[in-house]
């Protein structure tokens, strides 16, 4: 239904919550790497994602090679960053959009919100806040997703 773009992940345990909920709303996952832990079963398993073979995430060996394949899809890109003013209930979502979100430690390269700027959301949250967890970030706005397109989820 939504694909939810992990660029460059930087800590599995979020990876492998990410991958549970993917898993279970029936998202596809694609994981951009350079990552910094191994994406291997075992790892990924003590993460706490023991169904990580159902989930069939596409592993991309970097970003451009994914754009490569997926740029034509440009327009319905969305960025999740602190970088925006535009809170992620007012964007419109459809069924098979792409959910851009950056690594723990970095966010998402500028050049890659350039592709579609109008479409960079956030999550609304006090100034003296940084950001919150990953796992936290995509569960928020891939339901928002979700919600706005529940007509054309099968349970």
């Amino acid at each position: 239904m939504f694909n939810i773009i992990l660029v460059n992940p930087r800590i599995p345990q979020n990876t492998g919550s990410i991958g549970r909920m993917c898993y279970n709303a029936g998202f596809k996952l694609h994981i951009i790497k350079p990552t910094i832990f191994e994406l291997s079963q075992k790892a990924v398993r003590r993460a706490g994602l023991d169904y990580w073979s159902k989930l069939e995430p596409q592993i991309w060996e970097n970003l451009e090679e994914f754009l490569k394949e997926n740029l034509i899809q440009k327009k319905r890109f969305f960025f999740a960053t602190t970088k925006s003013k535009r809170p992620y209930f007012e964007a419109e979502f459809q069924s098979g959009d792409f959910l851009f979100f950056g690594s723990e430690s970095f966010g998402l390269p500028k050049e890659l919100m350039e592709l579609n700027p109008n479409n960079a959301i956030t999550i609304p949250m006090k100034s003296y806040g940084r950001s919150l967890n990953l796992a936290t970030s995509v569960g928020i706005i891939a339901y928002e997703a979700l919600r706005q397109n529940f007509c054309n989820f099968k349970v």
